[in-house]
């Protein structure tokens, strides 16, 4: 029936949101933080079945429950609700109830989700969905002491499910703007059961989701001192402090925990991502090695093994490895990708583009279709890239914005900036606030001579996302290359060091602010490196027009003619040569 489908896709819609931590090892990636698997705080344990009316039900109950049956199929929400919270009153099942507190938290009628949830409590006070109800309700309503009560009752009755009830609970609130709420709940909760270290664990995650760091390393200290060797919270104490940027931190809260739980892969693996968040590769690898000296069979283990090697640019071992994975069903697509790239790498375009194209399903499929486009672009043969790209957006319908922004890309490769540009505007009227349609946009507005809409889109970012070290560097440039105004372009890019001090192109932007400023020592001292850390050409051609500025003009000519062959059309290179070494001769 109609109501009950509904109701399955209201309780997975509204209540299965999750903002905490996952069940398996936490991640030090932010990006990779993925939120638990909901519990379904409601979910009907009729589902699309009709409830089982029996004859002995009064006749006048009967009417109501087929009245309210047929309201739901007709949308009628209200008196749907009317009916089975009148024959909830009347009858002692709680089937009844759950169905009108389910029609309530729809309809978002408090009152009556209040009082259905609390009949539905009364005719079965063991359902821990209902108890979770309650404490929304409860929540909702702003009643802290009945909330607090019903956490309790859920803390006593099911341990085991408290962090995750708590954090689904967390996920709908904070949709509403009152997460905090229910962090004063467990607030009161551990003053009344002050030994129990699931309630600061808790408090712990909501901490971090609130971005309170401090707050969460003092609740996870204080489930720590209850239970010392509890490894759950010894790894996310450690993923505090990643985040905290105290790598040091991590690594000896890891290792002390690996001591006590030798056999523990979780936390090793951990180790070895903290090791590789803090660029210490060398050291990430003996952890990865001596986890698959325990386990030969973590392949999960061997593949991050060899994205370090890869990282390192020892690919003998790490095609040794993926080479090995391929006969893996489950990791042969991720291997071929990154196989692919090696190649790509090589310079092997057709090898590159036939692992590729062996990835048809996966994790990575749409990935190895995008890089197959992007290579036959910058292999430049625009058609056949174009004709790949027109298949994507029905073969990846929810991939739309990427799609969008790699067509944006193709222009931008054939020089028709200007057909980008109004790709990229037509997407921004349905999407405005997208900051990576905004950001490209100003790249292309910056190539048809509009760098006040550049500027503009630049600074909307900025207003939403004001350390976006991306932005920051763009517009510094910005204002460095078209207009005059050094000393607010010099306050964007110090920010922009401030947050990525060793990106490349973030030092040649300022080491060019320099140069516009007439501090050559310190301009060419950005520069080099940039370019020894990133060999791009514009940084080349920016370090050797100032070389050649300082009187070393013949490191200018040996470092244009080195990037030139590498890249014979380069447009800064080429810029290069027309206004200063040709000039010269």
């Amino acid at each position: 029936m109609l109501i009950f489908r509904l109701l399955l896709i209201v309780t997975f819609v509204l209540l299965g949101a999750c903002a905490g931590a996952p069940e398996k090892s936490p991640s030090i990636e932010k990006s990779s933080e993925k939120p638990t698997t909901p519990a379904n705080i409601a979910e009907p344990k009729a589902k699309t079945q009709k409830l089982d009316l029996k004859t002995s039900i009064d006749p006048d109950v009967l009417f109501m429950l087929l009245t309210a049956e047929l309201a739901g199929q007709r949308g009628q929400y209200d008196i749907a609700l009317e009916g089975y919270l009148e024959a909830a009153k009347r009858v002692k099942d709680p089937r009844f109830a759950e169905r009108a507190a389910m029609i309530a938290m729809y309809v978002k009628d408090g009152s009556k989700m209040n009082e259905a949830v609390s009949l539905w409590l009364r005719q079965d006070p063991g359902n821990q969905t209902a108890r979770k109800l309650a404490v929304l309700s409860a929540l909702r309503a702003g009643d802290k002491r009945a909330a607090v009560g019903h956490v309790e009752m859920l803390l006593k009755t099911d341990l085991a499910g408290f962090e995750k009830s708590l954090l689904e609970l967390a996920g709908v609130l904070q949709k509403e703007g009152k997460s905090a709420l229910i962090y004063e709940v467990l607030d009161t909760v551990s003053l009344n059961h002050p030994d129990q270290a699931m309630v600061y664990f808790v408090q712990s995650l909501l901490a971090m989701q609130m971005d309170k760091k401090e707050l969460a390393e003092t609740k996870i200290q204080q489930a720590l001192r209850i239970q010392p060797g509890w490894d759950k919270a010894l790894m996310f104490q450690a993923q505090i402090a990643v985040f905290s940027g105290d790598f040091n931190k991590a690594e000896t809260v890891l290792r002390n925990a690996a001591l006590k739980y030798p056999n523990d892969g979780k936390l090793k693996k951990l180790l070895a991502q903290v090791l590789i968040k803090a660029r210490r590769y060398e050291e990430s690898i003996q952890v990865y090695q001596d986890i698959i000296k325990d386990n030969p069979a973590d392949k999960e283990s061997r593949f991050a093994l060899a994205l370090v090697y890869l990282q390192l640019n020892r690919e003998e071992q790490a095609g040794d490895i993926l080479e090995e994975l391929l006969d893996d069903a489950e990791w042969r697509s991720q291997a071929g990708f990154y196989l692919g790239k090696m190649e790509e790498k090589h310079g092997d375009v057709q090898q590159a583009l036939a692992r590729y194209d062996r990835i048809s399903d996966g994790p990575l499929a749409f990935d190895a279709a995008v890089s197959a486009i992007s290579l036959l672009a910058k292999d430049k043969q625009f058609a056949e890239a174009a004709s790949r790209l027109r298949q994507l957006p029905e073969k990846y319908p929810k991939q739309k914005l990427r799609i969008l922004l790699l067509q944006s890309e193709l222009y931008n490769q054939q020089k028709q900036y200007q057909k980008a540009f109004d790709l990229l505007t037509a997407a921004l009227h349905e999407l405005p606030d997208e900051k990576d349609l905004l950001y490209t946009r100003a790249l292309m507005a910056e190539r048809i001579g509009k760098p006040e809409i550049m500027e503009a889109d630049l600074k909307k970012i900025l207003a939403k996302n004001p350390d976006n070290a991306e932005a920051l560097n763009a517009l510094g440039y910005t204002l460095i290359d078209k207009t005059k105004r050094y000393a607010e372009a010099e306050r964007y890019l110090k920010r922009a060091l401030e947050l990525a001090p060793d990106e490349a192109v973030i030092m040649d932007s300022y080491g060019w602010l320099q140069f516009k400023l007439g501090n050559m020592a310190k301009a060419l001292d950005y520069l080099q490196r940039a370019y020894t850390k990133q060999q791009e050409n514009e940084i080349a051609a920016h370090l050797a027009e100032v070389l050649w500025v300082s009187g070393q003009k013949d490191e200018a000519k040996k470092l244009y003619k080195k990037a030139i062959k590498n890249a014979p059309e380069d447009e800064y290179l080429l810029d290069f040569k027309h206004r200063i070494l040709d000039k010269a001769q």
